[in-house]
């Protein structure tokens, strides 16, 4: 059967109205706090309050989509000039709110969530802490964005922690490894996304995961444990030495600290997209470790 130009002209009209609908169709995720959050339609004005979340909206291929983020994202280049709102703990409402954002992205533990929702903003709160909590991040902003296989970002991390694994020699195996994330000193233990890295890796984390993801640690503990390797950023190494104790353990006495700089630790600590890039700086100090340096030569003679 032919039809006719108005018959085609009906059809397309049909075909332009299903395809509309189904543009504009309602949204609707689960957040970590185990709220709904439904919109209208995906968003188009994002605000982002924590750098992992911004980097995986980008990494999505959404970046266009982020009108706002928080004082620490600082990649990718394609985010440095849009505007600040503060931070996770200290936002500035009113500039969010001047965005005009279809939606908020943040911590569940951020202090705005109650703030932002009374004034009408609907909140997504997202908190990576393990691999797997990546991987449903990743899948939850995926629906969000109605982004078509967005764990295809996760099957290119996994896939970068398991290249970054296959790289290291044997001697590298079973390093015991102590890594500070910040002052306090605050430690990465077995239960966070960096230790399930590091595990990956074969190596040993001293804190075990009964003390929590990211446990703040008596300094005596890690001169008790003694780790092999010493995992800080530069700024904390250059005072390791003065710390009461720790001129004693191996890892200082041997040259076995890996200092990493800003931009290095801030891959190291975000749970998202450049989590192959922080196994594989991972596995270069392991690699880097496995190797006797002069000072260790010595003090086995």
């Amino acid at each position: 059967m032919t039809l006719g130009r108005g018959a085609w002209w009906a059809l397309w009209l049909v075909l332009a109205c299903l395809f509309g609908v189904a543009a504009r169709a309602e949204v609707r995720i689960v957040d970590d706090q185990g709220v709904e959050v439904r919109l209208p339609q995906p968003p188009q004005r994002i605000v982002s309050l924590l750098p992992s979340l911004s980097e995986a909206v980008c990494e999505l291929g959404q970046c266009a989509r982020l009108v706002g983020v928080d004082r620490y994202t600082n990649w990718p280049e394609a985010l440095a000039h849009v505007p600040r709102v503060g931070g996770g703990l200290d936002p500035n409402i009113e500039a969010i709110v001047a965005l005009r954002p279809d939606v908020v992205l943040l911590a569940t533990s951020s202090r705005a969530i109650e703030r932002l929702r009374a004034l009408g903003l609907p909140v997504v709160a997202l908190e990576p802490k393990t691999h797997a909590d990546v991987q449903r991040v990743l899948l939850r902003l995926g629906q969000l964005l109605q982004v078509p296989d967005a764990l295809r970002v996760w099957r290119a991390i996994d896939a970068g922690v398991s290249a970054a694994a296959q790289s290291l020699p044997a001697t590298a195996r079973g390093v015991r490894v102590y890594i500070e994330v910040s002052p306090g000193p605050y430690a990465a233990g077995e239960a966070s996304f960096i230790g399930q890295t590091l595990q990956r890796l074969g190596a040993r984390n001293i804190v075990p995961a009964a003390l929590g993801p990211f446990p703040k640690l008596n300094p005596e503990f890690i001169v008790r444990a003694d780790p092999d390797v010493i995992m800080v950023s530069s700024r904390a190494a250059e005072g390791l030495a003065q710390r009461p104790g720790w001129h004693r353990l191996r890892a200082v006495q041997q040259g076995r600290v890996c200092a990493f700089d800003a931009r290095e630790s801030d891959v190291l600590v975000r749970p998202g997209p450049r989590m192959a890039e922080a196994a594989r700086l991972m596995a270069a100090c392991l690699a880097r470790a496995a190797v006797p340096t002069v000072a260790a030569t010595e003090a086995g003679r």
